[in-house]
């Protein structure tokens, strides 16, 4: 008969030592109260924000720009959720119009921060 796997190699049992097992039960235990309970391991400041290594915005562009691709990014996302909701299925219709919703208030809401900036006309005319 053929077996698919060999057999285990032969080894020297590990021989059983009660104080070996008692040491490494209380480094453990030890690790984890201090790990769960040790107020020093607690970091108290939030780790600095890093950029992804893939997607990163200009940041030499200003923030009206910035905000109008912002509007037109949210209104494009509005469109598309409200075009989504006309074919899914009628049990999901409602959740995809909340989103739509929830992305059209965020696009009136950064269209007001862009009217509320002041933007210097030409001549210098306020």
């Amino acid at each position: 008969m053929f077996k698919a796997t060999p057999n285990p190699p032969h080894t020297d049992p590990i021989p059983y030592d009660p104080e070996l097992e008692a040491e490494n039960m209380k480094t453990a235990t030890e690790r984890a109260i201090n790990h769960y309970l040790d107020p020093a391991t607690h970091k108290t400041s939030k780790p600095s924000r890093k950029p992804g290594r893939i997607f990163l915005v200009n940041p030499t562009v200003d923030d009206e720009t910035l905000l109008v691709e912002a509007c037109e990014t949210l209104s494009s996302a509005t469109d598309m959720a409200r075009d989504i909701a006309s074919t899914i299925d009628p049990s999901q219709r409602k959740a995809m119009l909340v989103l739509q919703q929830v992305i059209m208030l965020s696009e009136l809401l950064a269209n007001r921060v862009l009217d509320n900036q002041r933007i210097p006309q030409a001549g210098g005319i306020n």
